[in-house]
């Protein structure tokens, strides 16, 4: 996958080739400091699947520039990393039409998970983003598939201990550890529970853990 990286930091846009440069799947191709930039680099090159940029740029912001992609490279996907966890604007990059939105703070393991799943055609949101969303949006109906059974008798005790600390913002590896499980086996059973469930992502995951109790 071919990749494009924008953020008005020199340093983090180093810093992010290094990171993709460790992924056998990726490939970055160039990268700029602002939205515009980013909309001439597409011009030239044909071939590109993702652009990662941050929200905040001078010129054009990475909500604008997700507008303009969308409009003129609909095919291409956009990975929006940030620092900001406010509802407002994770909803306003969601109606851009990003197709991931990641913490600056997110580990190696989750910049990948997040390009692995755009890659697939998905949305990925990173689980604070959930909960802001979740807390704050009354409109979180229009990002999440409402159509699934909130029936606890299909899940066994292991997959309802696995979703509650999913909903609490552990990751995989975080779970992994604390349940003396590998995180390919935790990765197993999430799976498992969200095709049960009859769940796209987990903002439907956090809302059935709601919705049942499981967390307050």
């Amino acid at each position: 996958m071919k990749v494009i990286l924008a953020d008005d930091h020199q340093f983090i846009l180093e810093s992010l080739e290094i990171l993709l440069s460790t992924m056998p799947d990726y490939e970055v191709v160039e990268t700029c400091n602002n939205g515009k930039e980013v909309l001439a680099a597409l011009e030239i090159h044909s071939d590109i699947d993702i652009v990662m940029t941050d929200y905040n740029m001078p010129e054009m912001n990475g909500i604008e520039l997700t507008f303009q992609v969308r409009k003129h490279f609909p095919e291409i996907k956009v990975l929006l990393l940030t620092v900001s966890e406010d509802s407002k604007t994770i909803q306003e990059a969601f109606k851009a039409g990003v197709s991931g939105y990641v913490m600056k703070k997110a580990g190696k393991d989750e910049f990948q998970k997040a390009l692995n799943v755009i890659s697939s055609g998905q949305k990925y949101y990173s689980e604070s983003v959930v909960f802001e969303l979740l807390n704050r949006d009354k409109h979180i109906s229009e990002l999440v598939n409402d159509n699934f059974e909130e029936k606890l008798s299909n899940l066994s005790d292991r997959e309802i201990e696995i979703i509650i600390l999913i909903a609490k913002e552990l990751s995989s590896n975080e779970i992994a550890e604390k349940l003396f499980l590998s995180p390919a086996t935790i990765e197993t059973h999430r799976h498992n529970i969200l095709k049960k469930l009859g769940i796209k992502n987990s903002i439907g995951l956090v809302k059935f853990a709601l919705r049942n109790g499981l967390i307050s």
